[in-house]
């Protein structure tokens, strides 16, 4: 059987354990550079599974996260910001990790060959739901599955893996394939494919996250200040989008129950609170279009 990429040996790897500390943190910070670089052969792939996951969310149905070990953690980290920075709706996203999220320090190596389950965890998915589903391998067992038993409810598949031509990558509607180069320690995915991994998730939802019109000139505007370091950002955020000083912006996002959206159009065009969420909803959200529809 051919050797995975991401189980092959690196041209570095030889004798490794010989050389000087710092010689071999340099060789692991050049190579999660390099494998960093493998997004780039990737970005049409990205660009159409971001729309994907968008055009979910805009109706109203659900973004379903697929991984195992490490990638299952950077897969949940992702979903889980999606909350406190574009306010994505919780009832819109599900986080699935091979035996669960773990509470402590161990994570269950064998929970990614069980597939047993799958079929009523997932009852509920629908053709409007997407699934984005990670495996550096591209050949986890419960990644493979999951994305297999959505894909036959209808639901849109976006798959990321590090292995061209992996059962994963095959099985889905958006196959994400970042080639990596042979990780230093042979198979420990965590670093350069997981950087790699990573990227992606990050591109993945910021890309959803304009295409939803939750940015606006590289700002975060579909924040909900819900805590100090947020009502900070908050406040400048409407500051640069609007063009009025700090006293305005905080003025205005008071009156917009901490929401940067419609504070921006109060602050910007001195219209009520309950204008600006009629604008909003017009407008699909889209701060942009908002703002050039008011006169």
């Amino acid at each position: 059987m051919a050797i995975q990429r991401t189980e092959a040996m690196h041209d570095l790897a030889m004798g490794l354990d010989e050389r000087p500390l710092v010689d071999i943190a340099a060789i692991l910070a050049e190579s999660q550079i390099t494998a960093a670089t493998a997004v780039l052969d990737a970005l049409p792939a990205i660009a159409r599974g971001a729309a994907a996951m968008a055009e979910t969310v805009r109706g109203g149905a659900v973004l379903h996260y697929f991984a195992a070990g490490s990638s299952g953690l950077m897969a949940a980290a992702d979903a889980q910001e999606l909350g406190g920075t574009f306010s994505i709706p919780p009832e819109q996203l599900r986080i699935h990790m091979a035996g669960g999220l773990p509470t402590g320090v161990e994570m269950p190596g064998g929970a990614e060959d069980e597939t047993t389950g799958l079929d009523v965890a997932l009852a509920a998915i629908s053709a409007r739901d997407t699934v984005i589903a990670v495996s550096a391998s591209g050949t986890t067992p419960y990644t493979i599955a999951a994305a297999r038993i959505a894909a036959a409810a209808g639901a849109t598949i976006v798959a990321i893996a590090n292995n061209p031509g992996s059962a994963l990558l095959e099985a889905a509607d958006h196959p994400i394939c970042l080639a990596t180069p042979p990780e230093i320690l042979s198979g420990s995915t965590r670093m350069g494919a997981g950087t790699a991994q990573k990227i992606a998730l990050n591109m993945l939802s910021t890309l959803m996250a304009v295409r939803l019109g939750h940015v606006h000139d590289g700002m975060m505007v579909n924040l909900r200040a819900d805590n100090i370091k947020l009502r900070t950002r908050a406040i400048a955020i409407v500051q640069q989008a609007a063009g009025v000083d700090e006293s305005a912006a905080s003025k205005a996002l008071d009156a917009a129950g901490g929401v940067v959206k419609p504070a921006i159009l109060m602050a910007a065009k001195g219209i009520s609170a309950a204008r600006a969420h009629d604008v909003l909803r017009e407008t699909e959200g889209n701060l942009r279009v908002a703002l050039a529809q008011i006169n």
